[in-house]
């Protein structure tokens, strides 16, 4: 049904498992200060598009600080996009990342800890999606390493990948400027996140 095995993953039961662990009052928070940053260095957002949304904690605390705005969601999980679907005031797009076929721009488009599950073979094809579907801004917060690596994933090989996704988006598409970009450790007294790097790049 899938192209790659990466897909096939998340849309199975270690994709409806990861749903009980992507939730709670401590991630939502972390996500209020982290996307805080993000989007206070933007300006006139009114629609936004995640690619691999899951459930929509990220999501719910964008839409927090851009309650007006139109938050729609691209996901694989079958179990995840009925969730989401409830949860956001846009379109829930229940397919895999690189079978999506933008329908209309959205002024940002978020990645947040999915392009290092993808893929790598298809990440170009995952990185024109992500320009083409973006009117203005695209958000990239994943797991940084100056040189693409493989890493084990809670036993799994070929599930996580890091690289400089941000880096290889600007090289692919060069009218790209980089806006901002920072660091979200998991050990912060407050907030913590998942060692994030994020980049805020912008048409």
């Amino acid at each position: 049904m899938f192209k790659t095995e990466q897909e096939s993953f998340w849309a199975g039961a270690f994709g409806d498992d990861y749903i009980d662990r992507n939730k709670g009052e401590k991630l939502y928070a972390g996500n209020l200060a982290l996307f805080s940053e993000i989007i206070k260095r933007t300006t006139n957002i009114r629609s936004v598009l995640e690619i691999g949304a899951n459930v929509g904690m990220n999501l719910m605390a964008i839409s927090q600080l851009l309650p007006e705005a139109e938050m729609s969601g691209i996901e694989i999980n079958d179990k995840a996009s009925e969730i989401l679907k409830g949860k956001i005031n846009g379109k829930v797009y229940c397919t895999s990342i690189v079978e999506y076929v933008v329908d209309y721009q959205r002024d940002l488009v978020l990645s947040k800890g999915v392009l290092i599950h993808i893929n790598p073979d298809e990440l170009p094809k995952t990185y024109d999606l992500m320009y083409d579907a973006s009117r203005k801004y695209i958000c990239i917060a994943e797991y940084y390493n100056p040189s693409p690596v493989s890493i084990n994933y809670r036993g799994h090989d070929n599930k996580l990948f890091k690289r400089d996704f941000a880096g290889d988006l600007m090289q692919r598409h060069k009218d790209l400027i980089l806006v901002d970009y920072g660091f979200a450790y998991h050990k912060d007294n407050n907030f913590s996140q998942d060692d994030i790097t994020w980049f805020l790049l912008r048409k």
